[in-house]
């Protein structure tokens, strides 16, 4: 796992677990080799569009590229419940998305409601 790693460490940790060259990454994304150079020294930043293409490339989310594995996904208190809910069968995951988003939904409307 790439824990507190910044953006470049992180893409060039990525592409080297992949077993690529920073000239075929470039040119799976379609950027000068020298760029993506670049975004690995952090001396210069992708725009969306490449960063999306950079997470095709490497076959990960740009979640994975962007952000520190604990810097998204549930809270430690949740992080449990999320691991056992991972094991349940396809339908018993779908009754507990609908149940998160009807929460989800009530928590947004009583936010909205009382917004002034």
């Amino acid at each position: 796992m790439m824990f507190d790693m910044e953006f470049p460490a992180r893409l060039a940790a990525l592409r080297k677990k992949k077993t690529l060259t920073q000239q075929a990454l470039a040119n799976a994304v379609g950027i000068h080799v020298t760029q993506l150079s670049r975004y690995e020294s952090g001396s210069s930043q992708p725009t969306l569009d490449v960063i999306r293409k950079i997470a095709v490339a490497l076959s990960v989310s740009a979640d994975e590229l962007i952000f520190d594995e604990n810097e998204r996904g549930p809270q430690d208190d949740l992080r449990l419940q999320f691991e056992a809910v991972s094991k349940f069968t396809s339908e018993e995951k779908r009754v507990i998305k609908s149940v998160l988003e009807g929460l989800i939904l009530k928590h947004e409307a009583k936010r909205w409601s009382s917004a002034p």
